[in-house]
């Protein structure tokens, strides 16, 4: 195969879906692309308990609100179910089981090498997500652990661990929901938190804390950074002597320097201060029988889960000496007709992101074709 198409989409998850809708809203021919052979396969291989933490009003996709009977926080099924909507409403049709190799630039244009043959693209659009490739970091001894090692993107429910002590490290997230899973049903975890972790109700007095934190932005960062302490002790009282301390960075400074963002809580924190979810600090070796911790103490586990996060992986794609602009439009991205897309993970919520994004890069695209085609009937 070897095709030419105005938009090359890499990836059909929310992201991919979005632009690839505005696209065709506004009339301009994509082609996108799915190494899996189903769209959004990272959110359904996600653990069965997880909902969007932020509320549906701000989480849908462009131009489709969640039907009125989703419940304010979308459980994955029901996010699944809506995205297959999506596609057929807009009759998206990606190219599943195609997978991208690389991405070189040809002149003013792309050529996307895939699986299947080459594309050309005068756009490409990366809409492959943050969580592309699992990061499991080294420990000493870690092939010397007797138990089962994995990591979260291949947990699923807490029905192999019950009765078993598990380990999960990191406390991000998808560590916390993790644990409060594992003790539901019927583990006994322990949380290893390395440095510090800001941790917020998801609602705050009956307020989504995605909509407090849309407020938040009105006010200047070192003011939030210095009330949220205050507000968040009074919420889900002080934390350090559970062993759960804050990072130095202030919540918000964190968030815009590395991209990280709170934790939000939905029930793991009760279970720590009732000592059914233990919290240790971070691992400094791992043993045949569990782990010794940097302040010298030992646990013996069954099982260990790295909550440890995830990279993107796109710029393996990209050949040297090629940097996009970062996610969404700016500049760079408008003049490469190179996008990124579900990249910007804000206090705000990210698929609300993607939904800003979307319609920016697709409104972008029209008017690079648009000065393009002026260019080609101006007098030379």
């Amino acid at each position: 195969m070897d095709d030419t198409t105005p938009v090359a989409i890499i990836g059909a998850g929310p992201a991919g879906l979005a632009i690839a809708a505005c696209l065709r809203q506004a009339g301009q021919d994509f082609v996108l692309l799915e190494k899996e052979e189903q769209a959004a396969p990272a959110w359904r291989r996600h653990y069965e308990r997880v909902h969007l933490h932020t509320t549906k009003r701000y989480s849908s996709l462009p131009f489709v609100p969640f039907p009125r009977e989703y419940p304010r926080y979308v459980p994955r099924d029901l996010f699944a179910s809506y995205l297959d909507a999506y596609a057929q409403r807009f009759d998206l049709r990606p190219r599943f089981g195609e997978t991208v190799r690389a991405i070189s630039r040809r002149g003013r244009s792309w050529l996307v090498d895939t699986t299947t043959g080459p594309l050309h693209a005068s756009n490409v659009v990366i809409a492959s997500g943050n969580n592309a490739e699992p990061l499991m970091p080294g420990f000493a001894g870690a092939d010397a652990f007797r138990g089962k090692r994995l990591h979260s993107a291949d947990y699923l429910n807490a029905m192999p661990f019950a009765g078993q002590s598990v380990l999960i490290v990191g406390m991000g997230n998808t560590g916390a929901e993790i644990a409060l899973d594992l003790v539901e049903g019927g583990a006994r975890p322990t949380i290893s938190v390395r440095g510090g972790v800001h941790i917020v109700p998801r609602e705050l007095l009956g307020v989504p804390i995605q909509m407090i934190g849309m407020a938040a932005r009105l006010m200047p960062q070192r003011i939030n950074d210095a009330l949220f302490p205050i507000i968040l002790d009074l919420a889900l009282g002080r934390l350090g002597k559970y062993g759960l301390k804050r990072p130095r960075q202030g919540m918000l400074q964190q968030i815009a320097l590395s991209s990280r963002i709170p934790t939000i809580d939905i029930g793991t924190v009760g279970k720590i201060r009732e000592g059914a979810i233990k919290v240790t600090p971070d691992i400094a070796e791992i043993t045949e029988q569990g782990t010794r911790f940097v302040d010298g103490k030992h646990g013996a586990f069954d099982a260990i889960i790295f909550a440890t996060g995830f990279r993107p992986g796109y710029a393996r794609l990209l050949e040297p000496g090629v940097q996009p602009g970062g996610s969404g439009v700016n500049a760079r991205a408008s003049d490469l007709g190179l996008y990124l897309i579900g990249f910007h993970n804000p206090v705000t919520g990210l698929l609300r992101e993607i939904s800003i994004e979307a319609e920016q890069i697709a409104d972008d695209i029209s008017l690079r074709r648009d000065r393009n085609k002026a260019a080609e009937i101006l007098p030379v």
